[in-house]
């Protein structure tokens, strides 16, 4: 078991699959106080800029909604325990746990990539999922606002695409998403976990407060943006009970889709879950576990399209009835994708950057 870190979701520098050297941690035998000279020590973020070569990600996973992506981060500060994205860090030879939460990159330059991509004769437009990777909005975009450029861009280009986030920070950017709305070119997703801030602050520490992530939807609602919900992740017998409320919540402040999707435990995540459970619910670790392994046919994490969202047997049967019966019964929108068809007609290709551009440098 490990000890919770204050503002953090993973308590360990899990080491990544790629590691030549792993090194681990003996008890020896002494057995420190509380006192605050002992006290687990805080970690900084830290924020590299990253030059990226390719900023559009694409896949044909028949089960995610979207074949375009653009991650403007690796790694994410909110520091979601249970976060499907934390194994990408084991490329950059650094942790899933703690490092995925605390070594940043920003891809600065972003927005002149995308540009570049868009102006190629060759490039047809299709909708682009923005920040699924890790959260677009995480708390170093406030500053970076590698985000809020290439926002600009779609306005700039009438290109179609969607985002999710965590973080009420999306509403600063309400005048650029207003008049995208407008022509049907954006929709905008919430996650939701959990209405029990206590219960969130564990999951997810510096991702927006549940409510907070309400009131951005409310407001995002009243400026004619188009909204929608994501209780993601279901977690058996940590939030799953919560599934209606959440719906319901969400529903209430403006958002007219809805969907969910099951835990996932690919590569490390699933020890550093473990982890997490063990700190934070040891009553309940083992029972939550047993319940996963159940719907992942006997182990932690099945990656196979058309079950890898939602599991298979009793409990998922129960879960997807529960969600379709309460999507009719409030109201949401009655469609098979929870992501709505976006315009891709009005696309405006721009010119190709001049081979002089000074374009490129952020800081």
């Amino acid at each position: 078991m490990g000890i919770a870190i204050k503002g953090r979701g993973s308590t360990t520098h899990l080491a990544g699959r790629f590691e030549v050297t792993v090194s681990e941690a003996v008890h020896d035998g002494w057995d420190p106080d509380d006192s605050e000279e002992f006290a687990a020590p805080g970690l900084r973020t830290e924020v590299r800029a990253e030059t990226a070569r390719s900023i559009i990600s694409r896949n044909k996973s028949p089960d995610v909604g979207f074949s375009q992506s653009v991650n403007p981060y690796r790694g994410c500060e909110h520091g979601c325990s249970y976060c499907f994205a934390r194994p990408s860090h084991a490329y950059l030879n650094l942790s899933p746990g703690l490092d995925f939460e605390t070594k940043l990159f920003a891809k600065t330059n972003a927005p002149q990539l995308l540009r570049k991509e868009f102006s190629r004769p060759a490039y047809v437009p299709q909708p682009i999922a923005l920040g699924i990777n890790t959260d677009a909005y995480q708390p170093i975009e406030r500053k970076l606002k590698i985000t809020r450029q290439l926002i600009e861009v779609m306005l700039e280009t009438q290109h179609p695409f969607s985002l999710i986030t965590k973080n009420a920070l999306v509403e600063r950017d309400i005048d650029l998403l207003a008049p995208l709305a407008e022509k049907n070119l954006v929709s905008v997703h919430f996650s939701v976990t959990s209405l029990d801030p206590h219960l969130s602050a564990k999951l997810e520490p510096r991702a927006s407060a549940p409510h907070a992530r309400l009131r951005a939807m409310r407001r995002l609602h009243e400026a004619g943006i188009p909204v929608g919900v994501m209780v993601a992740p279901v977690i058996p017998w940590i939030n799953d009970a919560e599934l209606e409320a959440v719906l319901e919540a969400a529903h209430d402040a403006g958002a007219s889709t809805a969907g969910y999707v099951l835990l996932r435990l690919p590569l490390e995540v699933a020890p550093l879950f473990r982890d997490w459970l063990d700190t934070h619910h040891p009553d309940r670790a083992a029972h939550v576990m047993s319940t996963i392994n159940q719907l992942r046919g006997g182990k932690d994490y099945n990656s196979e399209f058309g079950t890898r969202m939602r599991g298979e047997g009793v409990y998922a049967d129960l879960l997807s009835n529960r969600f379709k019966l309460a999507r009719k019964r409030i109201g949401f929108n009655a469609q098979n994708s929870h992501w709505p068809k976006l315009d891709c007609t009005k696309f405006l290709r721009p010119l190709p950057p001049r081979a002089d551009s000074p374009q490129g440098q952020l800081f």
